[in-house]
């Protein structure tokens, strides 16, 4: 059954004990599988407790656990099916390829910060190469890394997982700024256009000069005066676009 979304509010001020995502937000929703498992077998969540169960879309909704058995949840809802607010501008990340552990790190933190789209690019001085079959495999870890920290940060909203990508690609995107030591202040960005901006971030040693030639006049994003670890860069980058876009949509 598919309800209209009503209200606008965060789930993270609903208070619940946990955050899950389910298909549909039905009046009744078993949550079984990987999920079911964390919540009911990791977190001992017990029937009478309130979740949220969110969409991956915006929506959301309370539920009361009615049921526990091993390994799943009965839920019920509580309330009306809710909208998140969307953070607007929006920030994506576009980012050279690292180890895998660093970069679902970074794709995790990013996440809970708020970032709408994640993509993987490919970049001369990266040392990570992913042939076709290692790229299937990534981006599936890369999308569980992110739904995990979707529910752990009470997001209703997925972000985007993209596939691998050319710089080139990345560099005819409208809103696009590039992270350089010798950047300026988030301060200084002009409100981007409607999809808001995609930061690009290198590899360690960053982009090579002819790629930062291709990069055009695109708008440099400074960090800070110090040189920053590949996985450190894109979450300071998102983290200080973020904060920015807050005080942009409050002066539109």
């Amino acid at each position: 059954m598919n309800h209209a979304a009503g209200p606008r509010a965060w789930a993270a001020d609903a208070g619940a004990a946990a955050h899950t995502f389910a298909e549909a937000l039905d009046d009744v929703v078993e949550i079984g599988g990987s999920d079911g498992h964390h919540l009911q077998r990791v977190r001992r969540l017990r029937a009478g407790e309130v979740v949220t169960v969110a969409d991956g879309a915006g929506t959301w909704r309370r539920y009361r656990i009615d049921a526990s058995s091993s390994g799943s949840l009965r839920l019920a809802a509580l309330g009306p099916v809710t909208q998140e607010p969307d953070l607007l501008p929006r920030v994506s990340l576009a980012l050279a390829l690292t180890k895998a552990g660093a970069l679902d790190t970074v794709v995790a933190r990013c996440t809970e910060l708020g970032v709408a789209r994640i993509t993987p690019v490919r970049t001369r001085r990266a040392v990570v190469r992913w042939d076709d079959a290692q790229a299937v495999r990534a981006l599936d870890r890369l999308r569980s890394a992110a739904r995990a920290a979707a529910a752990q940060s009470r997001r209703a909203r997925l972000p985007e997982i993209a596939p691998l990508t050319d710089l080139d690609v990345i560099a005819s995107y409208p809103g696009v700024v590039v992270a350089d030591r010798g950047g300026a202040a988030a301060d200084a960005l002009d409100a981007p256009s409607g999809v808001g901006w995609t930061v690009v971030v290198g590899p360690e040693g960053g982009l090579d000069p002819e790629e930062l030639t291709r990069m055009g006049d695109k708008p440099r994003l400074g960090l800070g005066p110090f040189v920053l670890k590949a996985e450190t860069a894109p979450i300071a980058a998102v983290a200080v676009l973020i904060e920015h876009a807050g005080r942009v949509c409050r002066e539109l």
